[in-house]
């Protein structure tokens, strides 16, 4: 499996929340670098965050579901 990186936030509540939608969405996610950002203060900030990724076939997809066309 391939990660691709589709959302990165700079709270780890945040990135939970979006696992939390993905994974509830029939997607398969993972969350990068969260411990490094809860370890080391302002680490998230200075490393560009952490990562909430899929498998590089469902990024698309996925993609498109957090950011859904503007109607």
């Amino acid at each position: 499996m391939n990660p691709a990186t589709i959302f990165t936030a700079f709270s780890p509540a945040e990135a939970q929340l979006v696992h939390s939608r993905l994974e509830a969405a029939g997607f398969h996610p993972f969350v990068a670098d969260e411990l490094s950002a809860l370890s080391i203060e302002g680490y998230s900030l200075a490393a560009g965050g952490i990562r909430v990724q899929v498998p590089e076939t469902e990024a698309a997809d996925a993609r498109e579901f957090l950011n859904p066309p503007a109607e």
